[in-house]
């Protein structure tokens, strides 16, 4: 399929590629390209401008910071399996990225990517939200960090839709009696996800503490859901505590959508399943 016209730019710098997406109107941030170019030859999307920034060292490679790693916002999913800090500090990080899609994705795709563009289904974006990670990027107003909440704004939607530009994502270290398990249903082995569910909790001494429950693969930004967190809270990690969660589960109001491969009734009956797939891993973690 031939692409529409379009400028293509190679900044120098972070900063020149975030000048340049507040002074082109409707320019695009190019990264890895894995969803970018397919929504071009499929005449989704029209920009008038593509800002590479594959190639800036400055938005690559992953550092130790005071409080777990800073992951450049152009590393690929690949450098991130492969990674020796990220698989000592921040595992689930390199776990996550070493099943997503296929190699072909993960030599080209970037954590940047992922998480601008926030698709509900994106892994990475409950999966960063459950470990408190935070977002460097530099707006209209000069460069800021922002937690998981005030980064992701919607579907599709984030902190730097519409100009500006995410340098890097800083993921802190988990604490030593933390743990955190995801489970997701995916439409094929290589597929996106009809439910995703994230759950992170202090284990300690048999009582579960600072319970964080985060739902992907629903409209909008990954979901956080506070009635099961309460219903987990202080409970013994324990098979009683998981049937009490899953009765709060019911209670939560958030919404899913119908569409050819599931129906919204389905898909929350899914996640549900998800969820306790989550807290039994959990509890099993904390008696082994």
């Amino acid at each position: 399929m031939i692409l529409p016209p379009f400028r293509y730019v190679r900044p120098q710098s972070a900063g020149h590629a975030a000048t340049l997406l507040r002074e082109v109107p409707g320019s695009a941030v190019l990264a890895g390209g894995q969803t970018l170019i397919n929504a071009l030859k499929l005449d989704l999307v029209s920009p008038s401008a593509l800002i590479d920034v594959h190639a800036l060292e400055e938005l690559r490679g992953v550092s130790r910071s005071a409080d777990g790693v800073r992951i450049g916002a152009a590393t690929t999913y690949a450098e991130l399996a492969a990674g020796p800090l990220v698989n000592e500090v921040a595992p689930a990080v390199a776990e996550m990225a070493a099943g997503l899609v296929d190699r072909q994705v993960r030599n080209r795709g970037t954590i940047g990517g992922n998480v601008s563009l926030n698709d509900p289904t994106n892994n990475f974006p409950p999966l960063l939200s459950a470990l408190g990670a935070a977002f460097e990027v530099i707006v209209d107003d000069g460069t800021a960090t922002l937690p998981a909440a005030d980064f992701f704004r919607g579907a599709l939607c984030t902190a730097v839709t519409g100009g500006g530009l995410l340098v890097a994502v800083h993921v802190p270290a988990l604490p030593a009696t933390d743990v955190l398990v995801h489970r997701h249903m995916q439409l094929a082995r290589d597929s996106w996800a009809l439910a995703r569910v994230v759950v992170r909790a202090g284990v300690s001494g048999g009582t579960l503490a600072d319970p964080r429950v985060f739902l992907g693969a629903v409209p909008g930004s990954p979901v956080r859901l506070p009635a099961v967190e309460a219903a987990l809270a202080g409970r013994p990690a324990a098979a009683e505590t998981v049937t009490a969660a899953l009765k709060a589960f019911d209670t939560e109001p958030f919404e899913t959508i119908s569409d050819t491969h599931g129906s919204a009734q389905y898909r929350r009956a899914m996640a549900k399943v998800q969820l306790r797939r989550a807290l039994v891993a959990l509890t099993e973690k904390e008696q082994a």
